[in-house]
């Protein structure tokens, strides 16, 4: 595959941003921020710049990390991830475009002020060149846009020179009109003007000395068109009397000629041709580029990562971004979608400054040459803030960044998500996170410390065996001797309770006299299989017309540490009306245990398995208790694809040796492919969690497994088992 040319200079660079900033936010934005804020609008444009502060540091040492072609894309993908990385890398792709649409009409009434001419046949031949243009190559667009800015900020330099003297300071009173609210609406009105401060990051892989070049051209534009902005913003409302700009299509041009009479407004219009020109190229540029980088991380066809034989350019990512631009000149009232871009376009910045805090805090290798400073406190800043001035654009910005999300999220799901194997940097960090918080649960119910060494107080050391029918001594003893091992290191006891259930119609008190054959016979089987085991056994019947109630209500009365009782199959009533064994794990005051019973003698081979999440630290510790009684050891079973990111597996992999070495028994790890191959040898139990209600609707009382051994499957309880979001966090990054 081709690369592209490291061509452009620290002068393209620099004048690139500029020329990508200095546009509609100063020859158009500023009549409609006067209707907010009057003459505050001159501190709006300064406390826009020094918000975008933040994205600009974060950019440019993401930049100086990954000097690639697709900019905010690129850092967004690497960072946050394909999906992320698709919503920033199409967003911006679109914003770009109409921002590049709206400079090239915006551009046009300070062009009407000279010559009677139609707007939208002139917009599209000026679109249309600069498409030429940048098909031609990325040194021909650095050099004109290189004369392009120079021209338009002599020009400009001009009009706040030859203007300033006559700035009236009674035209600044009074000074907050829109009070605080007004400011920070004008704020976010304006915060667009600086959007292009990091356009030139989508252009880093054609930068000579990117490490270099990158930082002092994004950071020296900003600092050098915030200053531009707030000298031009303030003599444009002292020289004019209340009222006059605001709501002008060509504001600067009315200042001008209050002051230099025709000339400078000769000059102006020609400096605002050129600087939205210059916006417009530089959007056609660095937008290009989007579709370019995405190709080639498979999210879009990979025929716009063809780079042209002839010019060196990605002509397919070019002509694409050409031709919505001029259907959008075309068809489309640009001002409205463009207000709808610069609102993304701050949901992108603060996106930026979440990215270097996953790249920062990954295990991924990060060598930035420009660290951002003050770090991580000005990208906080900077993303609280961003996410304050989005509630300043108004409910159609925000909805219309809205769609534009979930179009690019259904893009992904619907094209991308098949062809992608990779994963954000975030992800990692928050499975590291997310395995850290679960191993200090484990550690305290495994070992009775916390991380610090203090020692914790157990829970109850009585564990009920829950008999709700007539079961063989062979059935029952595999029960009790699976108790048993829970409860025998704590000198615990087995309370074994037999639930007879009678019809609604029997009184309780005469089915509680009557002892039928079956009881009898479970308390001498009972009796029998007590006096095989070394812990205390406590058994006895209880009658009720409701099994399930019984049962969790004598949980609470004996305060038990856990329910253990058997799987049943579904039966006909169970269906129609429900599995009762879910009520009991939805309201039992503590954990459950559900077995399916396939006999239980001294297992050696204990299986902890995951169904893709962390192992709940309740299963551990059963599995911990059970092999140290058996003298058995653990198995960590994971599946695991072939295809799964490397990080990941090794995220997983020490995960799961931090865990090993909490317990006080052999472990073993095993990875179970998701293809059905390298299937484990016979094991003698397995051990899982169940499925959380809430992610799927139901309990597994009625699923069994291939597996021709006990299964043991463990609901915790609520106090022990994590909440809804954070299940479905660690479903994810796990």
């Amino acid at each position: 595959m081709k690369h592209l040319e490291r061509d452009l200079g620290l002068g393209s660079v620099f004048a690139i941003s500029i020329g990508a900033m200095i546009g509609s936010g100063i020859f158009i934005l500023p009549a409609l921020a006067l209707k907010l804020a009057g003459p505050a609008v001159v501190l709006a444009y300064l406390l826009a710049g020094a918000l975008v502060v933040p994205a600009a540091l974060s950019k440019s040492e993401m930049a100086t990390a990954m000097p690639e072609a697709g900019g905010t894309y690129i850092y967004i993908e690497r960072g946050m991830g394909p999906l992320l990385g698709t919503v920033a890398g199409v967003g911006t792709w679109f914003s770009l475009m109409f921002k590049s649409a709206l400079a090239l009409v915006g551009g046009v009434p300070y062009l009407v002020l000279l010559f009677d001419l139609p707007v939208k046949p002139v917009a599209l031949g000026l679109a249309a060149f600069l498409i030429g243009v940048n098909l031609l190559g990325a040194k021909q667009t650095g050099r004109l846009q290189v004369g392009i800015v120079v021209i338009m900020l002599a020009a400009l330099g001009w009009f706040v020179a030859g203007s300033a003297g006559s700035v009236k300071p009674t035209n600044y009173e009074p000074f907050f009109v829109g009070g605080w609210e007004g400011l920070l609406a004008a704020t976010g009105l304006v915060f667009v003007s600086y959007a292009g401060v990091t356009k030139v990051a989508s252009v880093a892989e054609e930068i000579e000395n990117p490490g270099k070049n990158i930082p002092l051209g994004i950071i020296g534009s900003l600092v050098f068109t915030t200053l531009l902005y707030v000298a031009i913003v303030a003599v444009m409302v002292g020289v004019t009397e209340a009222g006059s700009v605001a709501g002008s299509l060509t504001p600067v041009a009315v200042a001008a000629e209050a002051t230099l009479g025709n000339k400078g407004v000769l000059a102006v219009i020609g400096a605002a041709i050129l600087a939205l020109v210059s916006t417009a190229n530089a959007g056609v540029l660095s937008s290009s580029r989007y579709p370019f980088a995405m190709s080639r991380d498979r999210l879009v066809p990979t025929s716009f990562a063809t780079v042209s034989e002839r010019f060196g350019t990605p002509t397919k990512a070019i002509t694409l971004t050409g031709v919505i631009v001029l259907v959008l000149i075309a068809f489309v009232p640009i001002l409205e979608i463009a207000k709808l871009a610069s609102a993304f376009q701050i949901l992108v910045f603060v996106l930026v400054n979440l990215a270097v805090v996953a790249f920062r805090e990954g295990g991924t290798d990060y060598a930035p040459v420009f660290e951002s400073p003050l770090y991580p406190w000005m990208q906080g800043f900077g993303a609280l803030s961003g996410l304050v001035l989005l509630t300043q654009m108004g409910f159609v910005a925000l909805a219309g960044a809205v769609v534009i999300t979930l179009g690019s999220f259904s893009w992904y799901v619907v094209y991308a998500r098949q062809r992608v194997r990779r994963e954000g940097v975030a992800t990692d960090v928050v499975r590291r996170r997310v395995g850290r918080n679960v191993l200090a649960e484990t550690e305290t119910l495994v070992t009775g410390k916390t991380e610090d060494g203090t020692l914790v107080e157990r829970d109850g050391n009585e564990v009920l065996v829950a008999l709700t029918r007539e079961a063989s001594i062979e059935r029952e003893r595999s029960l009790l001797r699976f108790a048993a091992d829970l409860v025998r290191s704590r000198d615990g006891r087995v309370v074994v309770i037999r639930f007879d259930e009678v019809p609604d119609q029997a009184p309780l008190d005469h089915a509680a006299e009557v002892q039928s054959p079956a009881d009898v016979r479970f308390e001498q089987q009972t009796n029998a299989l007590a006096a095989e085991l070394d812990v205390d056994v406590e058994y006895g019947e209880i009658v009720s017309h409701d099994t399930k109630r019984a049962i969790v209500n004598f949980a609470g009365y004996r305060g038990v540490s856990a329910v253990v009782a058997e799987h049943e199959r579904l039966r006909l009533r169970s269906r129609l009306l429900g599995d009762p064994i879910d009520w009991v794990v939805r309201h039992a005051p503590c954990n459950v245990l559900l077995i399916e019973n396939r006999g239980y003698d001294r297992p050696q081979q204990i299986v902890l398995a995951s169904e893709g999440g962390p192992y709940d630290p309740t299963m551990s510790a059963i599995a911990n208790s059970i092999a140290r009684e058996t003298d058995g050891q653990v198995i960590f079973q994971f599946p695991m694809g072939d295809e799964q990111p490397n990080q990941r597996r090794q995220t997983i992999e020490t995960y799961q040796a931090e865990l090993a070495e909490l317990f006080s028994v052999p472990v073993s790890m095993h990875v179970l492919r998701t293809d059905g191959g390298d299937k484990l040898p016979d094991p003698d139990i397995v051990i899982r969690r169940g499925t959380d209600n809430r992610l799927r609707g139901g309990s597994e009382s009625h699923k069994r497994t291939a597996v021709d051994c006990t299964e043991v499957t463990v609901y915790p309880h609520e106090s022990r088992s994590p909440g809804l979001l954070r299940r479905l966090v660690e479903r994810i990054v796990f």
